[in-house]
């Protein structure tokens, strides 16, 4: 009688994939980011996707998230990074946790640094995308 081999490798490849495919999703993210493409760092979010960012309303969608992107971008926001210590998933479902740090550069020349965390859940609609994004400080607050 034949038996499938059955080996710990075998299941967690699944799991390896998701967390490849998240990993350069996000820094693909930083990378449209960087370059003043906020459009294509939009594109990156579900259709109903949600960035809930520190001090503002969520931005639901592309188009919004967008807009939301290049008031952070003009207002100098930039070299941004982004470090995935964490992904989960489950099916269509994932959940990424990691670390962010970005320079604020401000209209006086100097810049400021932010760091802090982020997490991220990821809906697999043919290609993964973020549901939802949100990140807070790790600097006292003022």
């Amino acid at each position: 009688m034949y038996r499938p081999y059955s080996s710990s490798l075998a299941d967690s490849r699944p799991f390896m994939d998701v967390q490849s495919l998240i990993r350069n999703q996000s820094q693909d993210f930083v990378t449209a980011f960087n370059t003043g493409n906020y459009d294509h760092a939009a594109v990156v979010f579900a259709p109903d996707g949600a960035f809930m960012a520190p001090h503002h309303e969520p931005a639901y969608g592309p188009k919004s998230i967008e807009h939301i992107l290049r008031q952070f971008g003009d207002g100098g926001y930039q070299d941004l990074r982004l470090e995935t210590i964490r992904v989960e998933s489950s099916g269509d479902m994932a959940m990424e946790i990691g670390r962010y740090s970005v320079g604020i550069h401000q209209s006086d020349g100097t810049v400021t640094a932010d760091r802090g965390k982020y997490v991220r859940a990821w809906r697999r609609l043919g290609a993964w995308l973020i549901l939802a994004d949100c990140w807070s400080t790790n600097l006292p607050a003022h």
